[in-house]
C-alpha cells in the first residue's frame, strides 16, 4: 500500500527576541517563586542595618547582549499566620507599604534602591559586563516596556528596576504593579544643583507638581530630613602617638632594653573624617521654614544625631612596617660576604682558607705547632681584615649602636672580670625558669624561641637594625658580629646566655636548636678543660659521631699515666685526639671482658676479684647482684647524644636507605645500640662479676619477670627470668652484653665528639645569608609581634580585636609549624597583625578626640568608652541626647574649634557662593560648617490621577551634595479606569 503523505507544518508565529527576553524574566521570576501576592509583616525599626541581606543571581539574553538579573531581599522570619488572609481585598502591596514605611529612613548602610526607596526586596537587571551600558532612550524604553509586561503576565508584586546610563551613575528606572494599581520609579541626577532646589520649599514644589493632585486642600506631607557635617580638621587634637625618637637610639645614650622592644601604634592619624548626621525624622509640612532667605534647620535643635567615623585607608603603622620591612629580608638573594663587599674570612698570601679548612687541619695529627694554626688567630687576623678593607666610617653599623646590641644580647660580657665573668656565664645559661603563661608558651606552637632567650631577642635586634640602622647591611655586620661572639664563647668556655640548659629543645625553631647544641659543647669542653676527670656528665649529639673521636676522657687509675699526661692537658687544642683506644688503657685487665660474659657466674666472681670497681655514682639501694650479692652500684654513663632537628632528619634517612634486609635491619640495629653498649660498658665497670639479669634489671626493669614459687623445703622464693623478648636468639642485648667490657665511662669512646658538632654548627652560622637568617627569625618576630599586640589590646579592651587575635594565633600555628611555610600565608598572617594594630591605634585616636581619659565624672566616663568602643564596629552610631548629651557636647566643640581655625578658601566659586548663602540663611552657621549632604525624604497618601481614585503612596527622596543632585521618586497611580 503507498504511504500516507506526511504534511509539513510550518509555524508562522515564531516569537521574536523581544518576547524571548520577556519569557526568559518570567521564567527567573518563576523560579524564584516571585509570583502572586507578597505578604509580611510591617518593617520594625532598624532592621535594613541588623538584618541580614541575601541576593541571587541569573543570566538572562537579549538577542546577544547580556543581562544580569539579581534578586535583593532582607531575609524575614516567615509570620505565623498566612499573610494572605489578614490582607484585605484592597490592601496594598508590601512594597507599596514599605514607600510610606518611617522605622528604616537613612538606612547606615544598604543598596542604594533600599536607602532612595525603603524597599525590602527587589529585582534588578543591568547590563552583564562592567563597561557595557544602556543608553539610548528607546532602548531604556524597550526594557521598561519588557519588564512591565513581565510584571503583568505573572503578576509579580516585587518591584522590578532596569539599571541605565554608566554603572557609577547609579540610574535605576522602574515598576511596581499590584491589582489595579502602578508605582513608577523615576529618577534624576545633575552634577549641578539647580539654585531653587536647594533648600525645602523648592523640593515640596516639585513633590506637589510631580503628584498633580486634582483635590484642592493637598493632604498633608510628611517630612524627614538629614543633613551631614564633616569634620576633617583635628589641628587642635595632637595626634597621639609619640614618634620612637630615632636620634637617641642611633647615639646610643638610650639603655640597650630599648632594642628588645617592638614599636607600636599609627604613624598618622588613622582616623581621617567625623560625620556627623542631624536628623529631624517626622516633621509634618509646615512646621519648618527653609528657603533662601532663612532657615530653621539648627543642627544643635535637631532631635537625633548620629555618628559614623572615616578610617583612613590602611594608615601608615610603626610595627606593621617593621613586620612587613623584615618579611622583605627574606626574599634577598645576597650571601653576608656580597653584601659586606669580600669574604669575610680571609687569609693573606697562600693561606686562603675559610675556617672548615683551618679546622680539618688542626683535627689531622700534625707536626705543625699548634698554636700558629689557632682558630682564635685566624678569627683575629680575619678581623682586622675586615677592618682594613672597610674603613671604620664605611661600617654598616655604628660602634655605639653595636655595643649597645651585644651588650643587650650579653649581658654577661659586662662583667669581664675573671671569676665574675665566670660564674655570670654559668648561671646566666639556664635563665630564669620558664613562666606557666599561656603567652610564654606560645613558642612552642609558633615554632619560634621563649621570649626570655637570645634568639628571640636576636630577632628583635635584627628587626630594628634593618628598620633604622643601615638595613640588610646592617643585618648581615650584627650576624657577622654574631658569629665571631659564638666562637670566642667556644673557644673560651663561656656559656652562651639566655639559652636553657640541656639538650636542644625540638620545640623551638632551628636556629634556636644551634646555640643549644653550641652550648651544650661548650659545656662539655668546659667540664673537660677544668678537669673533671671521670664525670662525663655531659650529653651531645650525633650517635654516629662516636665513630670519629677515640676513647674516652683520660684520667685513669694509674697513677704513672696520669703524671705523664696531666703536663701537657692543658695545652693541648680541644680537636686533638685526647681519647685513647680502650684497650691500650686495660692491658692488665686483658680477657676480663668478654670471657666473663661467657663463662658461668661461679667463675666470673671468682675474677672479679681481681677487677677494680670503677666509675659508680651511688649504690642502688634496692638490687643487690644476683650471684656475688653485693650492693648493686648505678654507673657513671655516658648520656644520649643531643640533636638538632636536622641531624634527627639526617639519620633517620641513612637508617632508612638500609632497606629491610637482614644485614641492613642488622646495621640498624648495630647503629641504634651504640648508647646500650656505652651504658652496659659502665656497668660492667661498676660492678665487677655481674651479669646480664643485673643489667636488665637496672636498666630496663620491665625485662626482668619475678614470680614467687615454691621451693623443695615449701619456702615461697621470689624466682626471676628475662622476659621473652631478651630470649630471642642473637637477641642485640645478649650480643651487646657478650661484646661489651667492664670500661668506666670517661675512658669509653665519646658517644659524641663535641669538637666536631661545635664547628659544624659554628660552620652552619657563618654561611647563612641574610635571608636564610630572616626566615629562621620570622617564627619569633611573628610572636612578638602577637605578644605586643596582646599587651596593647590589654590596655583598650575590645573585644572584637580579642577575636581577631585568637585567630591570628590559630593560624600561625597551623603556618609556622611546617618548614618553610608558603610566603602568601606569612603575609597573610602579617596582613592580619597590621589590621589589628590599625584597629587599636583607631581606637586610641579616637580616646584622645573624645578625651575619654581626661573626663573625671566615672559615669560619663563609662558612657564615652562605650560610645568610641561601638564607632570602631558599628557603621553608624546614634548619640545618646543628641547634642546635649556629654558625647553631643563633645562633638559640638570639635566642631566650634575647627570652625575658628582661618578656613581654606573653597577651590571654585561656585562653592564659596553657596557657602556664603548658607551662611545668610543660617545663623548658628559660625559653629557649624555648611552642610557637606543634605537628604529629604517627603511622604504623603493621594489619589492619583483622578479625585476619585483610590488613595496611594506617594515618596520622593532627594539627596544634594557638593557634586552631585539627585531626586529618586515613586508615584504610583490607580490603573483600574485608566
Amino acid at each position: 500500500q503507498p504511504e500516507s503523505e506526511v504534511f509539513e507544518i510550518t509555524d508562522f508565529t515564531t516569537a521574536s527576541e523581544w518576547e524571548r527576553f520577556i519569557s526568559k524574566i518570567e521564567e527567573v521570576l518563576n523560579d524564584w517563586k516571585l509570583i502572586g501576592v507578597s505578604s509580611g509583616k510591617p518593617l520594625e525599626k532598624g532592621i535594613f542595618t541588623t538584618g541580614t541581606w541575601e541576593e541571587k543571581s541569573d543570566e538572562i539574553l537579549f538577542a546577544d547582549f547580556k543581562f544580569s538579573i539579581t534578586h535583593h531581599y532582607l531575609v524575614q522570619e516567615p509570620s505565623d499566620k498566612d499573610g494572605k488572609e489578614e490582607l484585605g481585598e484592597d490592601a496594598l502591596p508590601l512594597p507599596m507599604q514599605d514607600l510610606l514605611c518611617l522605622n528604616n529612613d537613612f538606612p547606615p548602610r544598604a543598596h542604594c534602591l533600599v536607602r532612595w526607596y525603603g524597599l525590602r526586596e527587589f529585582v534588578v537587571i543591568a547590563p552583564a559586563a562592567n563597561n557595557d551600558a544602556v543608553v539610548s532612550e528607546s532602548k531604556c524604553n524597550l526594557l521598561l516596556s519588557s519588564i512591565s509586561i513581565a510584571l503583568g503576565n505573572t503578576g509579580c508584586q516585587v518591584p522590578l528596576f532596569v539599571q541605565i546610563h554608566q554603572k557609577w551613575r547609579r540610574m535605576y528606572v522602574g515598576e511596581c504593579q499590584g491589582p489595579g494599581i502602578r508605582t513608577d520609579f523615576e529618577m534624576v541626577h545633575l552634577r549641578k544643583v539647580p539654585s531653587q532646589y536647594t533648600h525645602l520649599s523648592g523640593l515640596l514644589d516639585i513633590f506637589k507638581t510631580k503628584i498633580g493632585c486634582p483635590l484642592t486642600p493637598l493632604p498633608p506631607v510628611s517630612m524627614a530630613i538629614r543633613l551631614t557635617y564633616v569634620l576633617q580638621d583635628w589641628q587642635q587634637y595632637f595626634w597621639p602617638q609619640q614618634p620612637p625618637d630615632i636620634d637617641a637610639l642611633v647615639g646610643g645614650e638610650v639603655g640597650g632594653l630599648e632594642f628588645g622592644k617592638l614599636p607600636f601604634g599609627a604613624c598618622e592619624d588613622p582616623i581621617s573624617e567625623l560625620h556627623l548626621a542631624t536628623t529631624w525624622p517626622h516633621l509634618a509640612e509646615g512646621i519648618i521654614v527653609d528657603n533662601d532667605v532663612y532657615s530653621d534647620l539648627d543642627p544643635l535643635q535637631a532631635p537625633q544625631w548620629s555618628v559614623r567615623v572615616r578610617k583612613a585607608d590602611n594608615p601608615q603603622c610603626l610595627l606593621g612596617d617593621f613586620l612587613t620591612e623584615f618579611f622583605k629580608l627574606c626574599r634577598r638573594k645576597e650571601s653576608t660576604d656580597e653584601i659586606l663587599g669580600r669574604p669575610a674570612f680571609e687569609e693573606e698570601g697562600k693561606e686562603v682558607a675559610d675556617i672548615t679548612h683551618a679546622l680539618s687541619k688542626l683535627t689531622e695529627p700534625a707536626p705543625v705547632p699548634i698554636p700558629k694554626l689557632s682558630v682564635t688567630n685566624m678569627v683575629h687576623s680575619a678581623k682586622k681584615k675586615i677592618r682594613k678593607h672597610r674603613g671604620v666610617d664605611e661600617s654598616p653599623l655604628n660602634n655605639d649602636v653595636l655595643n649597645t646590641i651585644l651588650l643587650f644580647l650579653f649581658p654577661d660580657a659586662a662583667e669581664k672580670l675573671a671569676d665574675g665573668f665566670e660564674n655570670r656565664a654559668s648561671t646566666s645559661a639556664g635563665s630564669n625558669p620558664p613562666p606557666d603563661n599561656e603567652d610564654y608558651n606560645l613558642f612552642s606552637q609558633f615554632k619560634s624561641a621563649p621570649s626570655d632567650s637570645l634568639t628571640y631577642k636576636l630577632a628583635l635586634c635584627l628587626c630594628m637594625i634593618n628598620f633604622y640602622h643601615g638595613g640588610v647591611k646592617g643585618v648581615a655586620h650584627l650576624w657577622q658580629e654574631f658569629v665571631l661572639e659564638m666562637r670566642y664563647r667556644w673557644e673560651n668556655n663561656y656559656l652562651i646566655p639566655g639559652l636553657a640548659n640541656g639538650s636542644p629543645d625540638l620545640r623551638c625553631c632551628l636556629l634556636h636548636q644551634k646555640l643549644q647544641m653550641l652550648n651544650c659543647c661548650i659545656e662539655r669542653k668546659k667540664a673537660r678543660d677544668e678537669g673533671k676527670r671521670g664525670s662525663m656528665s655531659d650529653r651531645s649529639p650525633g650517635g654516629a659521631s662516636g665513630d670519629v673521636a677515640k676513647g674516652g676522657d683520660h684520667s685513669g687509675d694509674n697513677p704513672d699515666k696520669e703524671k705523664e699526661f696531666g703536663k701537657s692537658w692543658e695545652s693541648w687544642s680541644d680537636s686533638e685526639e685526647e681519647y685513647f683506644e680502650c684497650l691500650s688503657d686495660t692491658e692488665d685487665l686483658k680477657g676480663n671482658g668478654q670471657e666473663n660474659g661467657k663463662k658461668g657466674a661461679k667463675e666470673g666472681s671468682k675474677e672479679s676479684v681481681n677487677l677494680k670497681p670503677e666509675g659508680r655514682l651511688h649504690p642502688h639501694g634496692k638490687l643487690m647482684l644476683l650471684h656475688p650479692g653485693e650492693p648493686l652500684y648505678v654507673p657513671i654513663t655516658q648520656e644520649p647524644a643531643p640533636m638538632t632537628e636536622d641531624l634527627l632528619e639526617e639519620q633517620s634517612e641513612v637508617l632508612a636507605k638500609l632497606g629491610t634486609s637482614a644485614e641492613g635491619a642488622h646495621l640498624r640495629a648495630r647503629m641504634q645500640s651504640a648508647c646500650l653498649l656505652s651504658d652496659m660498658e659502665s656497668f660492667k665497670a661498676a660492678n665487677p662479676g655481674c651479669c646480664l639479669e643485673d643489667f636488665v634489671r637496672w636498666y630496663s626493669p620491665r625485662d626482668y619477670i619475678e614470680e614467687e614459687v615454691i621451693d623443695e623445703k615449701g619456702n615461697k622464693v621470689i624466682k626471676g627470668e628475662l622476659s621473652a623478648r631478651m630470649k630471642i636468639p642473637s637477641n642485640m642485648w645478649v650480643e651487646a652484653w657478650e661484646t661489651a667490657k667492664p670500661v668506666p665511662a670517661r675512658r669509653q669512646k665519646r658517644l659524641f665528639d663535641d669538637t666536631r658538632e661545635a664547628e659544624k654548627v659554628l660552620h652552619y652560622l657563618a654561611v647563612q645569608k641574610p635571608a636564610d637568617l630572616a626566615r629562621h627569625l620570622l617564627p619569633c618576630i611573628i610572636h612578638a609581634a602577637v605578644l605586643k599586640v596582646k599587651d596593647e589590646e590589654a590596655l583598650e579592651d575590645i573585644s572584637s580585636v580579642k577575636k581577631i587575635i585568637k585567630q591570628i594565633i590559630s593560624h600561625s600555628s597551623k603556618v609556622l609549624r611546617f618548614p618553610s611555610p608558603e610566603d602568601k600565608k606569612l603575609e597573610e598572617i602579617i596582613a592580619q597583625i597590621m589590621s589589628v594594630e590599625a584597629i587599636i591605634a583607631r581606637a586610641r585616636s579616637l580616646k584622645a578626640k573624645f578625651g575619654v581619659e581626661k573626663c573625671e565624672n566615672e559615669e560619663e566616663k563609662e558612657d564615652l568608652q562605650r560610645f568610641v568602643n561601638s564607632l570602631l564596629e558599628q557603621p553608624e552610631v546614634s548619640v545618646v541626647g543628641a547634642g546635649r548629651g556629654p558625647a553631643g557636647s563633645i562633638i559640638h566643640k570639635l566642631f566650634v574649634n575647627a570652625q575658628r581655625v582661618p578656613a581654606v578658601p573653597p577651590l571654585e566659586e561656585e562653592l564659596r557662593r553657596s557657602g556664603s548663602q548658607e551662611e545668610r540663611r543660617q545663623g548658628v552657621q559660625s559653629e557649624f560648617p555648611p552642610p557637606t549632604g543634605r537628604e529629604v525624604i517627603l511622604r504623603t497618601s493621594v489619589p492619583r490621577p483622578a479625585p476619585y481614585s483610590k488613595a496611594l503612596p506617594q515618596r520622593m527622596y532627594s539627596v544634594l551634595t557638593r557634586e552631585d543632585f539627585r531626586l529618586a521618586g515613586a508615584f504610583s497611580a490607580d490603573t483600574t479606569f485608566f
